[in-house]
């Protein structure tokens, strides 16, 4: 069995492959498709057969995929592009013969209104299983590391200003998200499956604001605001219009609940409980 990930080169890719690899697929066994071959030494000096493929070129994709019985899709990151970018891999994994595609599309894809990323995620999910190819939905909930850049700009003024009320974020480390990708890439029954993956314990804003405190040694006050003044708040400070409105949409998703689940199916997958905030978000910043 041969497997691939696409995207491999990017943020969770990598750590896919190091899965991939710790459960005992040899790295003959494993091909990381890429856009920039130059991005993927580390791979490479793994054994880890590297291919180039491009979202925007699919006969790039169908040579990719050659001999491969199952790929992980890993979702593209240009916003108002994924649809048919997505479309264009899973085409190439069908022309190839792939067996299986996972697809990491977003928490509660099937039942969530307000999380602003649902729209391209949804419209895969639909392609996919218009495909004829048999497919895994892994519905990631949120990386810790997206937090990051908003923990550095806590620090730096002290303020946590949010919209997003007493709502809670089921978040885990980007490794424990590939570990679950390995579990289905490596082991049988998962076809047909839409699994709900998102840390074990959720988490408050209130939450947040401490555990970045405890990080940074400072005192970090909570805002809390209604969502037309976080936009103004967000914009007085010079955010860009469209991340500014992306990170008010999303506070309302999390004031909603669709960041949150209590499934478990992202530790059952993984083997082990989730990263807990602190220790992931820590980790990410030093």
């Amino acid at each position: 069995m041969t497997i691939a990930v696409t995207a491999a080169s990017g943020s969770l890719g990598p750590l896919v492959i190091d899965e991939l690899l710790a459960r005992g697929v040899r790295p003959s066994q494993l091909v990381a498709v890429v856009r920039d071959l130059g991005r993927a030494e580390q791979m490479a000096a793994q054994g880890v057969t590297v291919r180039q493929g491009n979202y925007d070129n699919p006969p790039s994709l169908v040579a990719a995929l050659e001999g491969v019985s199952r790929v992980l899709v890993i979702s593209g990151t240009e916003r108002g592009r994924r649809v048919v970018q997505h479309a264009n891999a899973i085409d190439a994994a069908r022309a190839a013969g792939v067996g299986l595609i996972a697809y990491t599309s977003v928490l509660r894809a099937g039942e969530a209104t307000l999380n602003p990323l649902l729209e391209e995620h949804v419209g895969t999910e639909r392609y996919l299983e218009a495909s004829g190819v048999p497919f895994v939905m892994l519905r990631n909930g949120f990386y810790t590391e997206n937090y990051v850049p908003q923990a550095r700009r806590v620090l730096a003024s002290g303020e946590l200003l949010t919209s997003a009320g007493e709502g809670r974020t089921a978040s885990a480390s980007r490794r424990d998200f590939a570990a679950a990708a390995a579990a289905v890439l490596t082991t049988p029954g998962h076809e047909g499956q839409r699994y709900e993956l998102a840390g074990g314990t959720g988490w408050t804003m209130h939450d947040l604001a401490e555990v970045i405190g405890r990080i940074g040694a400072r005192q970090v006050h909570v805002r809390q605001v209604d969502a037309p003044s976080h936009l103004e708040a967000l914009l007085g400070a010079g955010m860009a219009q469209p991340m500014a409105e992306l990170t008010v949409a999303i506070d309302q998703a999390v004031r909603a609940g669709e960041l949150d689940t209590k499934g478990g199916d992202l530790e059952r997958l993984a083997g082990r409980a989730t990263t807990p905030l602190e220790d992931g978000l820590r980790a990410a910043m030093a």
